[in-house]
């Protein structure tokens, strides 16, 4: 049963302190209480855009357990608002907070598109696959507006760069034209994140993220148009969405997925007091078998840090995780292959602009 105070539309249910702030405030319950008794919102959760202006753009990866090697994030923070996302963290580098902040305050990257075109120009850049979304959503609500990922794409096309995209949202599908002629020199790779088939389980895990139906319709789609596109699921969240393993691969191999990937939900930094609140708010009768099942996977904790094993954990309940994807894979991706991008055709279009001299 759901808390009467649940925050509609977003992830985190308040404000967190940043862990490098000295000073912290705290809003007192009388006053949110003269507010509401008044009739007055006492909390403005609305989301704002703020412009930056970064010097750099595409971002080594040195985890060695991440399977991407540069990454690409034209905006940080992200409306989608999935309550277990790691990059939330990442917000109060910013000066912001882990919680509502990272939901609702988003930094934008307007030239992004101009320094990523400067990077892959250099003649000391060696061609590599940048990943799209490393970080927060490159296909978050804001870039409907903005297009900044569609102009990045742009880029990559023109320089015949190879790219991967990792997303949840339906959005991609407004680029096909360019995914398509990626996908014809064998540039592009996609994995979309499908967390569970039940709708309920999706609304409430991630508020502001597209439908399963429009997620599953986006797989079909990009499938259908010759795009090599996965599917994670992750995170894996025991006692939420862990009996979907088989379904979920069942379906999406129907629907063109090249593959599926996993890791399991680990809650580190803020995460753990933020994702803990949640529960209170949206399953509180299952909170506490929720939270000491993640700690079983994870040595008795909620978060492991340890490379190799934070992302599957260990233990009983993960041996399991692990036996039904093995068992899913085999099943229903027994041809499953890595797709290897082509990174050959770079080289010969980064300095197409001196040799027309």
């Amino acid at each position: 049963m759901k808390s009467k105070k649940h925050i509609k539309g977003r992830g985190a249910q308040g404000k967190e302190h940043n862990r490098f702030f000295q000073n912290h405030y705290e809003t007192r319950n009388d006053f949110l209480n003269y507010c509401e008794k008044e009739g007055e919102n006492a909390h403005d959760y609305k989301t704002s855009y703020i412009e930056t202006f970064p010097k750099t753009i595409v971002n080594k990866v040195t985890s060695p357990d991440i399977g991407m090697t540069y990454s690409l994030n034209p905006y940080q923070g992200c409306e989608h608002g999935c309550i277990y996302c790691y990059a939330r963290n990442s917000h109060e580098y910013w000066g912001y907070g882990a919680g509502i902040d990272f939901e609702s305050k988003i930094l934008v990257k307007k030239n992004a598109p101009e320094l990523l075109e400067k990077k892959l120009r250099h003649k000391n850049w060696q061609t590599h696959p940048i990943v799209l979304s490393g970080n927060t959503d490159c296909y978050q609500p804001i870039e409907k507006k903005l297009k900044i990922t569609r102009q990045l794409l742009q880029i990559f096309l023109k320089l015949k760069h190879p790219v991967g995209i990792i997303t949840k949202n339906a959005l991609i599908q407004r680029d096909l034209d360019i995914l398509t002629e990626l996908s014809n020199d064998n540039l592009i790779k996609v994995y979309l994140s499908i967390t569970s088939l039940q709708e309920e389980t999706r609304r409430i895990l991630e508020p502001r993220t597209a439908s399963i139906k429009k997620r599953l319709e986006t797989l079909e789609k990009l499938s259908s148009a010759g795009i090599p596109t996965g599917v994670m699921m992750a995170p894996i969240i025991p006692s939420i969405n862990s009996h979907e393993i088989l379904p979920l691969a069942k379906e999406i191999s129907k629907r063109g997925a090249i593959g599926i990937g996993y890791t399991i939900v680990r809650l580190n930094g803020a995460i753990g007091k933020i994702f803990t609140k949640w529960l209170e708010h949206t399953l509180p009768d299952r909170k506490d078998k929720i939270l000491h099942q993640i700690m079983e996977c994870h040595n008795g904790n909620l978060n492991d840090s340890q490379y190799g094993r934070r992302m599957t954990g260990s233990g009983n309940i993960a041996d399991q995780i692990h036996q039904l994807f093995d068992i899913a894979r085999k099943k229903h991706f027994p041809m499953e292959n890595e797709v290897k991008l082509n990174c050959h055709l770079h080289q010969y279009h980064k300095d197409d602009q001196l040799r027309l001299f």
